[in-house]
């Protein structure tokens, strides 16, 4: 299991089962950048309260087509946190599969480590399919909240998502670049909504990734 695993898999405990709780599996033997301490205070806040609803005040799209959803994105701009520090050129791809959950493909290049990192997940729906509220895991039994805020509804090119609260943003599109009108109309939205929309990290996309 590579870093990025680490990243996801420490994330979605924290991200749903502490506070507030992941772009975006664990294993103790890789976690070099998680203590036996820091596991242990994540086991201790699981017994806080645990979300995967949208944070107050925000809505999941609605009507939503998982099928047009699935497919690559490419991450514009996300909210710092561990599990994405140092990544550049992610990317998110989205699988259906026969039992009706999704297999998630969240791919990263690590610039400390001159590599690619991969993190396999799975999302399901929290409720209606008609409505872009998923929680994902890359842990076992513990899942984060995964909701769609907007969406390009026409052709389904660009998305802007969230967590559990305010402390996860994440813009996503087709492609590797998003057009100075979608970007602005994203960023008056989520500075609506309350988020803190000038400590985005604007991703970079340059390289091409590996098969």
């Amino acid at each position: 299991m590579d870093a990025l695993k680490v990243f996801f898999g420490s994330f979605l405990i924290l991200f749903q089962l502490s506070i507030g709780s992941h772009f975006m599996t664990h294993s103790l033997r890789t976690a070099s950048r998680f203590t036996l301490k820091g596991l242990l205070q994540a086991s201790l806040l699981s017994l806080s309260a645990c979300s995967t609803a949208p944070p107050d005040g925000m809505t999941a799209v609605t009507p939503f087509d998982i099928n047009r959803y699935v497919g690559k994105w490419y991450e514009i701009a996300r909210l710092d946190h561990v599990f994405e520090r140092g990544l550049s050129d992610v990317s998110a791809t989205y699988r259906p599969q026969p039992d009706g959950s999704v297999e998630v493909i969240n791919r990263g290049y690590d610039n400390k480590k001159k590599k690619w990192s991969q993190a396999d997940g799975r999302a399901v729906f929290t409720g209606d399919a008609n409505i872009a509220s998923l929680k994902v895991s890359f842990f076992g039994p513990f899942y984060g909240g995964y909701h769609v805020i907007a969406l390009d509804q026409k052709e389904y090119r660009w998305a802007m998502v969230v967590g559990p609260n305010r402390d996860y943003l994440w813009i996503l599109a087709r492609d590797k670049q998003l057009s100075a009108e979608i970007r602005a109309q994203l960023l008056r939205q989520a500075e609506q909504l309350g988020l803190n929309t000038q400590a985005l990290i604007w991703v970079k996309q340059t390289r091409t990734e590996e098969k």
